[in-house]
């Protein structure tokens, strides 16, 4: 449990860096076998979106985690970073908005950091 805290703390903090916006955590693990949480983030922009997407993946990098996947880095309106049990969504807040996730995955635990 203390790697998986020390994780979203890491991913919350390049969010917060880069002034990301609405940021939520899903406890998704009893909803789904494609991971146990989503965090989700939004930008005003593609380059704050990318900006964001950047910083995640640099700073989990840098701390030892391996990036499994990463999806949408050209349209920079929806991007995809995935650590395995941990998928971070990174949204213009148009799209998120159009896709609302946080609504698709309305029965998970909401976690607060």
């Amino acid at each position: 449990m203390k790697e998986l805290d020390e994780r979203l703390s890491i991913i919350s903090k390049a969010c917060d860096d880069k002034k990301a916006f609405d940021v939520k955590i899903l406890d998704i693990s009893k909803l789904s076998s494609i991971g146990d949480y989503f965090v989700i983030a939004s930008g005003n922009s593609t380059t704050q979106v990318v900006a964001i997407a950047d910083e995640v993946e640099e700073k989990m990098v840098k701390s030892g985690f391996e990036l499994l996947q990463k999806e949408g880095q050209n349209s920079a309106r929806w991007v995809l970073l995935d650590f395995g049990d941990i998928i971070v969504h990174v949204f213009h807040k148009e799209d998120r908005k159009f896709y609302n996730l946080e609504r698709l995955w309305a029965d998970s635990h909401k976690i607060e950091m």
